[in-house]
Formats: structure tokens, sequence, C-alpha cells
């Protein structure tokens, strides 16, 4: 069962209000309202933050295999060995 009514209806209602439940409901309205934007700007800001975050992870992430790219050389390391294990014989 749907329970929304249309602007209209709504309309409707709020007319059958006093000036001060008016007022009311004008003041909660305001204040849901006010609260929305903050939970809406802190999820940007989170978002934001998050994203920030992951940026800087990936950019260490490639900063590191970069440097372990350079490190490692596989191919030199076994002519390496082999040439110690040549010496050694």
């Amino acid at each position: 069962m749907d329970n929304k009514i249309s602007l209209e209806q709504a309309e409707q209602l709020v007319a059958q209000l006093t000036l001060q439940e008016q007022i009311k409901l004008i003041a909660h309205m305001s204040e849901w309202l006010s609260k929305m934007s903050l939970s809406e700007k802190s999820e940007e800001i989170w978002r934001q933050s998050y994203a920030t975050q992951v940026g800087a992870f990936l950019k260490m992430s490639e900063e590191m295999a970069a440097e372990t790219i350079r490190e490692v050389d596989s191919t030199e390391d076994i002519r390496q060995i082999r040439e110690e294990r040549t010496l050694r014989l």
C-alpha cells in the first residue's frame, strides 16, 4: 500500500493548518532539509577524501613497482648466479 500524496494534496492539507502550525511545519522542513544537505555534503567530502587516498595509494604502488622492476632483473640475476657457480667449480 502506497502512502504517498501528491504536492497538491499536501498543499490542501497545509492550508487546513493554523498559521502557527504552518510556521512549525516550515521550521521542521527547514531543519530536515538542512540535515539532508549536510549529509549529502558529508558524503561528497568523504568520496573526495577516499578518491584522494586511493590516488595516493595507486601512485605509491606504481612507484614501488617501478623501483622493484629496476632492482630486479631476473636475466641478469641468473647470469650472475651461473657465473658464481662456474667460478666456484
